[in-house]
């Protein structure tokens, strides 16, 4: 694999969530318990603060149809426009905690996970176009990464602390997920699946959190590369960059400390010109109230 950049040397203590943005030719990702959300611009080589919540975490994020951006905090779905900055509220859901990792799917619905509740446990939801939701996957614990086949018929899915990622046969008509399998299984000493994305030849990349590194796997589950990072706890990750060859990381500094947690625990990372290339993210098209 290419050589790894440290691009963005800030100490999130949860880095998460990273999206390009086609438009604007930009990388978005958050830190969660901060509420912050981050714009990177690599013509510029350059980053700012984007928005922040008020006492809110921040979850996942959506490009919308029209370039908006969708964010996912607790129970509530905001509408950020990076061009003006106003922010509205595009939806609320009952949700005992948190969301966590989202996708849009390609008739701009969007599956959104949260995290474990008073039970233990948290739920995938699915947000219709016209604001209504359901649970479409019920006690998982921790909700993180998703992606979609290439072919359209696959919905992949993590559940982080049983150590899974399972496909699902998906409808893209009805939005319906049926028949979960489990499509891997990480050893449980061997850290964490987090985030992923999915690249244009269906090849899934893996962030490993308490495992220091990304994984690519074939389509059938195998492990056929990895990448090992100066942080323990890589989050999330995702393929950017105006021809989608470049593959930006995120990662975490939990306790603070990177004597402990690694050199580069809270950065942003790239890898540039990799072998192999993504495709842009689906769009939401969730309706404003």
């Amino acid at each position: 694999m290419a050589r790894l950049e440290r691009i963005v040397d800030i100490h999130a203590h949860t880095g998460e969530g990273p999206i390009w943005h086609p438009d604007e030719r930009r990388l978005y990702w958050v830190d969660i318990p901060a509420g912050r959300l981050y714009g990177y611009d690599p013509a510029a080589g350059d980053y700012e603060l984007v928005y922040e919540t008020t006492g809110r975490p921040l979850g996942g994020t959506t490009v919308e149809a029209d370039g908006a951006l969708l964010l996912f905090t607790h129970g509530t779905v905001l509408r950020f426009d990076p061009t003006t900055a106003a922010v509205t509220t595009v939806a609320e859901l009952e949700t005992e905690t948190r969301f966590n990792d989202v996708i849009a799917d390609p008739e701009g619905r969007v599956f959104c996970g949260t995290m474990p509740g008073k039970n233990g446990l948290g739920e995938l939801y699915r947000l219709d176009p016209d604001g209504t939701a359901a649970v479409v996957v019920e006690n998982v614990d921790i909700a993180n990464g998703m992606g979609f086949a290439p072919d359209g018929e696959t919905f992949y899915f993590t559940e982080s602390e049983a150590q899974r990622i399972y496909a699902f046969d998906y409808d893209r008509a009805t939005g319906k997920l049926s028949n979960r399998r489990v499509l891997l299984e990480t050893p449980p000493d061997d850290g964490i699946p987090d985030g992923m994305t999915v690249d244009k030849d269906g090849y899934i990349w893996s962030a490993r959190w308490n495992g220091g590194r990304i994984i690519k796997y074939a389509p059938d589950g195998a492990a056929v590369d990895e990448l090992d990072l100066p942080a323990r706890k890589v989050s999330s990750v995702t393929l950017g960059g105006p021809s989608y060859d470049e593959l930006y990381l995120t990662t975490a500094l939990t306790d603070g400390d990177r004597a402990t947690e690694g050199d580069g625990a809270g950065a942003l990372f790239r890898v540039p010109d990799i072998d192999t290339g993504g495709v842009p993210e689906f769009r939401s098209r969730i309706a404003s109230e």
